[in-house]
């Protein structure tokens, strides 16, 4: 009953698996001073994985606020006229959502930049 899966599935994991092996085979060993990372010509002080501190997070979320908050508006805007009041209605409740987000991340500080 799933044979044409499993059988679809084990083509794609050797396919895979060989032009895997074939780039381990072929590929060049890079030059290890030509690929550091440089931040505008200067060289990195930390590593590329390093952490990031935790005030950011809340910067994050304040833009994904805004970010959802256009996503929502502009297919709103093409609808408005013919759906009416609903729309409106609806629009005053998700922007009453997104201000209370924009409290809380003002509350908790998020707008510092100190």
């Amino acid at each position: 009953m799933y044979a044409g899966a499993a059988a679809m599935a084990l083509v794609a994991i050797v396919f895979v698996a060989g032009l895997y092996g074939l780039h381990r085979l072929l590929a060049l060993a890079p030059d290890p001073l030509a690929v550091l990372p440089f931040q505008s010509g200067w060289r990195p002080e930390e590593h590329a994985l390093s952490r990031y501190h935790v005030r950011w997070y809340l910067s994050t979320l304040l833009f994904l606020a805004f970010d959802v908050e256009m996503l929502f508006m502009y297919p709103w805007a093409v609808v408005v006229a013919e759906m009416g009041a609903t729309a409106i209605v609806e629009m005053f409740l998700f922007l009453g959502a997104v201000f209370v987000a924009v409290v809380w991340a003002w509350r908790e500080g998020a707008l510092r930049w100190v």
